[in-house]
C-alpha cells in the first residue's frame, strides 16, 4: 500500500503541471472566443471565422446550458475556462483525498487498535459533515430528489430534523445545518480526545 500512496503522490506533480498548461492554453483561447462572440472581431474576418470553426462545436453543450439559465452567449467561453479550472481542481482533490485517506489508514493499521478506532470515528464524523454540506448544496440547486440529495437526507435527517424543530429560522434561512456542522465538529473533538492519542 505504501507504494501505491507514493505513486499517487508522484502522479500529482505531472497532473498539476498539465492543469497549469491547460489553463495557460485555455485562457487566450477563451479570450479569442469571447472576442468573436461579443462582436469585437469583424464577423467576416479570418480570425472570427476561425474562432467559430474551432469553438462552436466544443462550446455547444455550454451554449445550451447558458440558454437554459438565461445567460448571455458571450459568457459561455468564460464558463468553459471555469470548467477547465474546476475539473482540474476536482482531479487534484480526488487524488489528494485518496492519497491522504490511504496514508491515514496505513498509519493507523500499523499503530494499534486505538489508532484504527480513532480513524473510524474520524471518518464517521467526516461522512456526516459531508452529508450536511451536500444537503446545503442540494437545497441551493434544487437537487433534493437526486440520488445525492436522497442519500444526504437519509444520512443526516436523524439529527437535522430535531435541530430544525428546536432552532428558529432567521427570515427564510434555516440555520440548523450550520449548528449541526459545529456540533459535529465539537462532538468529534470530544470523542477523539476521549479515545486518546
Amino acid at each position: 500500500m505504501a507504494d501505491f500512496i507514493l505513486l499517487l503522490h508522484i502522479i500529482r506533480i505531472p497532473l498539476q503541471i498539465g492543469i497549469a498548461i491547460a489553463l495557460l492554453v485555455a485562457a487566450p483561447l477563451t479570450l479569442w472566443a469571447w472576442l468573436e462572440r461579443s462582436r469585437r472581431l469583424n464577423p467576416f474576418g479570418a480570425a472570427a471565422r476561425s474562432a467559430r470553426r474551432l469553438f462552436d462545436l466544443p462550446l455547444r453543450p455550454l451554449d445550451r446550458l447558458a440558454a437554459r439559465f438565461g445567460a448571455p452567449r458571450t459568457s459561455v467561453p468564460w464558463w468553459g475556462l471555469l470548467a477547465v479550472l474546476l475539473i482540474g481542481a476536482l482531479l487534484l482533490g480526488v487524488i489528494d483525498f485518496v492519497r491522504d485517506t490511504l496514508s491515514y489508514a496505513y498509519y493507523a493499521t500499523h499503530q494499534g487498535p486505538y489508532s484504527v478506532l480513532r480513524l473510524v470515528v474520524g471518518w464517521t464524523f467526516s461522512i456526516l459533515q459531508l452529508g450536511v454540506m451536500a444537503r446545503v448544496i442540494m437545497s441551493w440547486i434544487g437537487g433534493h430528489y437526486t440520488v445525492v440529495g436522497r442519500a444526504a437526507t437519509a444520512l443526516t435527517e436523524w439529527f437535522l430534523g430535531p435541530l430544525r424543530r428546536v432552532l428558529p429560522t432567521i427570515g427564510m434561512i434555516d440555520i440548523s445545518p450550520i449548528v449541526a456542522w459545529f456540533l459535529l465538529s465539537l462532538l468529534r473533538s470530544v470523542v477523539l480526545d476521549a479515545i486518546g492519542a
